[in-house]
């Protein structure tokens, strides 16, 4: 059946579709725009079916079995019942940052990946409660369309950086074919990457808050999900998680620190938002959880 996310998705390929094509007309004129919509086609193809394993590369995450990490499959195969979900794959990324994502191209094909800094850092039912966030985003089914936006926002970044070693190894001159020549070459090498940004942006940031609903009713616990974000905000400002840029929007909570338009380029709301209305979905609600007791801590992983 064609629902809103289909269409969303849909739009967003054309969209990126369409920025290809203009980026490779600029750098190569006619030639290039052929180029830009013949890769625009193969990657239509590629985000679709492979989204999930392009999204693995590019985060550095691994996938593990369950005799690898028993305990967090455990957690996820509990939690996706509760969501009536199929259980999803569990990957690990060696990392002190804590952080998790989930991606693939539907509820069947979905994956659950955490940092191996985020098991040190939250208790039992913290986790519980990340992990049914990443579950919201797999319900939800906004896991493909944020998968697509990191594939295609890191092939339009690299187009650009590729015409940045063309232009400084030689390039094509002012009047070749029909392109907007070396100003309008270095336009595109400034610009693509921050039009594929705002795409990412503008998908991403709502779908945070719909996860953290969502999470909060699968693992029925608002104020453990509440805690865990302000520990990974807090964590994240003196540890970043060196990632592609392009997968950023993948984490629950930003992963890269440093200098950044923060109101326009943000590809998460505010913690404080997000705190602030889970703690009035538990409100409202009285959800608390006993599943996961709050002084168990999690076992590092294998």
């Amino acid at each position: 059946m064609f629902s809103f996310n289909t269409l969303k998705t849909t739009l967003l390929l054309g969209a990126l579709t369409g920025l290809l094509v203009i980026v490779g007309g600029v750098l190569g004129g006619n030639s290039g725009m052929l180029l830009g919509f013949v890769v625009a086609v193969v990657m239509n193809f590629g985000s679709y079916w492979f989204s999930d394993k392009i999204a693995l590369k590019m985060a550095g995450a691994r996938e593990v079995s369950y005799a690898e990490a028993p305990e967090l499959h455990d957690i996820v195969a509990r939690l996706a019942q509760a969501a009536g979900l199929p259980k999803p794959r569990v990957a690990v990324i060696e990392a002190d940052a804590p952080n998790a994502f989930a991606t693939g191209r539907n509820p069947n094909n979905g994956l659950v990946a955490v940092t191996t800094g985020i098991v040190k850092i939250l208790d039992r039912r913290e986790l519980a409660a990340v992990i049914s966030h990443e579950l919201g985003h797999i319900r939800n089914r906004d896991i493909l369309i944020s998968a697509i936006a990191a594939t295609f926002a890191g092939a339009i970044t690299m187009l650009a950086h590729l015409g940045q070693f063309a232009m400084i190894f030689g390039g094509r001159s002012d009047d070749d074919e029909e392109g907007g020549g070396i100003f309008g070459g270095l336009l595109m090498i400034i610009l693509a990457p921050i039009a594929a940004t705002i795409i990412q942006l503008a998908i991403s940031r709502s779908r945070e808050f719909g996860a953290d609903r969502t999470g909060a009713e699968v693992g029925g616990d608002p104020e453990a999900l509440a805690s865990a974000l302000e520990k990974l905000e807090a964590y994240s400002r003196h540890v970043p998680l060196p990632v592609n840029p392009a997968v950023s929007h993948l984490f629950i909570v930003k992963p890269l620190t440093g200098f950044s338009m923060q109101s326009l380029f943000s590809s998460h709301p505010s913690t404080e938002q997000r705190v602030a209305r889970l703690r009035q979905i538990r409100a409202r609600n009285g959800l608390g959880n006993t599943n996961f007791p709050n002084n168990e801590r999690r076992s590092r992983l294998a």
